[in-house]
């Protein structure tokens, strides 16, 4: 194989390996983008339910039902 030949399936090669860097960054980003969004919901329903918790604690022992 000539220096030329070679060097022409280098350059390829590297197009080829920065396309696929390329699709690798996108795809990364997109995940981090969907994670923070989760990581947020995830966070503003853990608020809620301590809030929701905090108002139905029981404040006194529960009288018994009526039944008794």
């Amino acid at each position: 194989m000539d220096e030329a030949t070679r060097i022409d399936r280098l350059e390829m090669r590297l197009t080829e390996q920065d396309a696929v860097i390329e699709d690798l960054n996108r795809t990364v980003t997109d995940q981090w983008r969907v994670i923070d969004r989760l990581t947020r919901q995830l966070n503003m329903l853990r608020e809620q339910v301590e809030e929701a918790a905090a108002r139905g604690a029981p404040r006194g022992p529960e009288p018994p039902p009526p039944h008794y």
